[in-house]
């Protein structure tokens, strides 16, 4: 933290947070697997960071008056965390599918009517799985 306002470093903080859990989300979204071990050491730095400046706030004076600056960075780190808890509740959520969820089989490429009509004719007068009914 740096010799600022703790009210203030708290708000860059909760800035931070937000910007790691959107870039964490367009990851989950976009690669559909669970983020590298980078992203995840990141998150546990800054949530670390957040307990520091938790500490920090909580070392502040009560009994002095708020000056309006100060008031203002609260309400935005309020903001961004109730935007954190958003996001990271819908990250979460993102995990567990991608954690739960087996990869689905590739499909098997379609074939043309050219691919089937060449199977035919080199597989004699039936298809495969055909009647055995002579065609008319």
């Amino acid at each position: 933290m740096t010799h600022q306002n703790p009210l203030q470093n708290h708000r860059k903080l909760c800035d931070e947070l937000y910007q790691l859990a959107l870039e964490e989300n367009r990851f989950l979204k976009e690669q559909g697997r669970l983020p590298s071990a980078e992203l995840i050491e990141r998150k546990q730095q800054l949530l670390a960071r957040l307990d520091e400046s938790l500490v920090a706030l909580r070392a502040v004076p009560r009994d002095q008056p708020i000056p309006a600056d100060d008031q203002a960075a609260g309400e935005q780190a309020k903001a961004r965390i109730l935007q954190f808890l958003h996001l990271d509740r819908e990250n979460e959520q993102l995990l567990l599918r991608h954690s739960l969820s087996p990869r689905p089989p590739p499909a098997a490429p379609m074939a043309g009517p050219t691919h089937l009509q060449r199977a035919y004719q080199q597989g004699g007068k039936n298809p495969p799985g055909g009647t055995g009914l002579p065609s008319s």
